[in-house]
């Protein structure tokens, strides 16, 4: 597993030019975070690539190490760090940091919905990359339909300077009539600054620890050009 991820992680740098804005992940949907989380002793690395699908763009590269730390069943936390680089002028600055805390479904009281707080977009240089981005979020299951998911996020307006505030809504489902392998999710991201898009994808499990997402993001701000998105999960 380690030699894999070693050539996996080696060919992603060696094959990609960088332009765009940039962003910080914990674990998401397509673009928006979940109250998902990392068990306890498990790490997640994700590869993701957004590609322009209109205009002159090149794509953005994200490498990103997401650890589980508590050990508790109702009460958890993840910690991570990507590695962010666009083509632009913070790309000597390119570590940027998240966490969350969260309870899933049912923690608090039967019926409850799953509950997350967290951050992400925590850059290194003042008012260039530390979007300080702040969220909660509130999810639950509904049978047969899928999974409904509600927040809001507010970030820093020195670096995020339109809209630095909007909601967070999303929809996902394993699609199992299918097959339990693929997964199907739509988000929104409010406000016209980078951080603002309407996404949708599908993934397909090739393994227990390793998934693919295939997505596609529209931005609030017509002015940023679409984006194809790929990303590589793989947990241990």
């Amino acid at each position: 597993m380690k030699k894999m991820l070693q050539l996996v992680i080696a060919s992603a740098l060696a094959s990609c030019f960088f332009a765009g804005s940039v962003f910080a992940t914990p674990s998401t949907q397509i673009w928006i975070p979940s109250t998902d989380i990392q068990k306890f002793g498990t790490f997640h690395l994700g590869i993701d690539n957004y590609v322009v699908t209109e205009g002159d763009g090149a794509p953005i590269y994200d490498l990103g190490l997401t650890a589980g730390v508590l050990p508790f069943e109702k009460f958890q936390m993840e910690i991570g760090v990507d590695y962010i680089v666009n083509g632009g002028g913070a790309d000597d600055v390119p570590y940027y940091f998240n966490a969350k805390v969260a309870t899933p479904e049912d923690a608090l009281f039967k019926g409850a919905p799953a509950l997350a707080l967290g951050g992400y977009g925590f850059g290194t240089k003042t008012d260039v990359t530390n979007q300080n981005i702040v969220y909660g979020i509130a999810a639950k299951t509904v049978p047969v339909i899928g999974r409904f998911s509600a927040g809001y996020f507010t970030a820093n307006d020195n670096v995020i300077t339109d809209d630095s505030e909007g909601v967070l809504v999303s929809w996902d489902r394993t699609l199992t009539e299918i097959s339990p392998k693929l997964w199907a999710a739509i988000d929104y991201q409010g406000g016209k600054s980078a951080l603002g898009a309407l996404s949708a994808g599908v993934s397909w499990a090739f393994a227990d620890n390793v998934a693919v997402i295939f997505g596609y993001d529209v931005y609030n701000d017509q002015n940023l050009g679409s984006t194809f998105n790929t990303q590589l999960d793989i947990n241990f």
